[in-house]
């Protein structure tokens, strides 16, 4: 057995081994799916950065650094590496600002186990719908619609990373990826997501930190880097790209546009809805803004790094692929194992929330609420576990036949969601005037924009209206979303 196949096979047996302890403490449906609020800042902290990262971000932004530089300055990408990192940034800071602790306090208040849930309740008690399904059935709807998608790139994902580290066929690395996910979250519920996420943040963060800054060394040095990238082309290294000023702002608008889609994914939102007390928040969100702050700033560096050691050539079919081959180049191969299973670790540790996820929505807010309300724990665990393999499969099977990157994928996913919930998140949370109709209208409208926007090719129409300009379709989707969702509010608070 090789080096790299042993830090692997070490790697998977120790989820596993997390996800066997943790099953026995799933008695209840609030244990399931969040680990009866009882999670510390640092376990939270670091599975909410973990699940927010996913493999976008250790193959995906890698990529398109290395591809396209700090700016892009072949201006073909609408998001560059540098805006999108920034904007990211800027975003999650946003998002435990606004969201954390006054949605832990509510959720508590409410009683509510998911965001749908929570959104029915705190909407109920203005609007007198105690019960509302109709909320219930459009919130889950668009969950389950957007996670497949999303779980789909993740499994993509490790497709990819295995098919870097062993020559493994893509569908066997997704087949893999897949199992596992799925095994560790059937077993051991919110409780071993978390723990497994505090584990695979640590892989993560030193996978994105370590890694370019040896390489550099390597290298001899950032300057040596920054000669070999500008031998390649000076404007790899400018925050402008050399773009035109439509270009370079349509860049940064889409990356920024990004980072407020952190303000609606309620994978991330179940995070701090299982913190152990609002008073945690605080420290839970110093480390979290802390590692986005290393990560997203590595994510980019090792791009760049990359770029200086193998050239433009090498990945340019595919520059996702670049990072389990450049651990096995500047590691020793159990380190590069190790460092391969990180990239394993993003994608697995927001799969494993997504499906949670969708599953405690089917579960919780359509069988337990409107099916069968007398249900017993253990019958509902049962059916979230079920409905856990049922997501899993489903995605699997879309990995395997949609040919768009891990990058655009969730891209898509997340524009998705973040338009049908932020406006919606933010408004409920800080003003008593929302309504629950303007919460569906926001909703149906942030969803449907950027399905529009995305499948219309809106953005050829901007650039022969204004050359260059062209936007990430989450902005305008927020945008309408926040509009309608005050509009039709205040309309009805009249």
């Amino acid at each position: 057995m090789t080096s790299l196949a042993s830090g692997f096979i070490f790697y998977l047996v120790l989820l596993l081994l997390i996800a066997i302890l943790s099953s026995s403490r799933n008695k209840t449906l609030p244990d399931f799916l969040l680990a009866g609020r009882k999670l510390g800042p640092w376990v939270v902290a670091f599975s909410e950065r973990a699940s927010g990262e996913s493999g976008w971000l250790l193959l995906g932004l890698t990529g398109l650094a290395y591809a396209s530089g700090l700016g892009d300055p072949t201006g073909e990408k609408l998001e560059p590496a540098l805006w999108t990192a920034v904007g990211c940034f800027c975003g999650l800071t946003m998002a435990w600002i606004l969201i954390a602790r006054p949605l832990r306090i509510a959720s508590e208040k409410y009683g509510a186990l998911t965001l749908p849930r929570y959104l029915e309740v705190r909407l109920g008690e203005s609007s007198g719908r105690p019960s509302d399904p109709l909320l219930r059935l459009v919130s889950t709807a668009i969950i389950a619609f957007c996670f497949t998608f999303y779980i789909a790139a993740q499994f993509a994902a490790a497709g990819k990373a295995l098919q870097g580290a062993f020559g493994w066929e893509p569908w066997i690395g997704t087949l893999v990826g897949m199992g596992v996910i799925v095994l560790y979250t059937l077993m051991g519920g919110f409780l071993a997501v978390a723990w497994t996420d505090f584990v695979q943040g640590w892989l993560m963060l030193i996978t994105l930190v370590v890694l370019p800054l040896v390489a550099i060394s390597e290298l001899g040095g950032f300057g040596a880097v920054s000669e070999r990238v500008r031998a390649i082309d000076p404007e790899l290294l400018t925050l402008s790209g050399g773009r035109s000023a439509t270009v370079l702002w349509s860049g940064i608008i889409s990356g920024f546009a990004i980072g407020i889609g952190y303000l609606g994914q309620p994978h991330l939102a179940v995070r701090y809805m299982s913190l152990k007390s609002p008073d945690d928040v605080a420290a839970a969100r110093g480390i979290a803004v802390s590692y986005g702050l290393l990560t997203y700033g590595g994510a980019v560096l090792m791009g760049i790094a990359a770029l200086a050691w193998f050239g433009e050539e090498q990945f340019a079919a595919d520059p996702e692929l670049m990072m389990p081959a450049f651990a096995l180049e500047v590691f020793p191969g159990w380190l590069a194992g190790l460092l391969i299973c990180g990239a394993l670790a993003a994608m697995m540790s927001t799969a494993d929330s997504q499906l949670l996820v969708t599953s405690s929505s089917f579960t919780e807010d359509l069988y337990h609420q409107q099916i069968n309300p007398d249900a017993d724990q253990q019958k509902l665990v049962r059916i979230g576990r079920i409905v856990t393999v049922v997501i899993g499969v489903l995605a699997w099977i879309l990995s395997s036949y949609s040919d768009s990157s891990i990058f655009n994928k969730v891209l898509f996913a997340w524009a998705g969601l973040g338009a049908a919930f932020g406006p919606p998140m933010v408004l409920c949370l800080w003003w008593q005037g929302v309504t629950r109709n303007g919460v569906l209208a926001g909703m149906i409208s942030g969803l449907v924009t950027v399905l529009l926007w995305d499948n219309l090719d809106a953005n050829a129409w901007l650039s022969s209206q204004i050359e260059g300009l062209r936007l990430y379709s989450l902005a305008p989707g927020f945008l309408v979303s926040l509009a309608m969702t005050w509009g039709v509010s205040c309309t009805e608070g009249r």
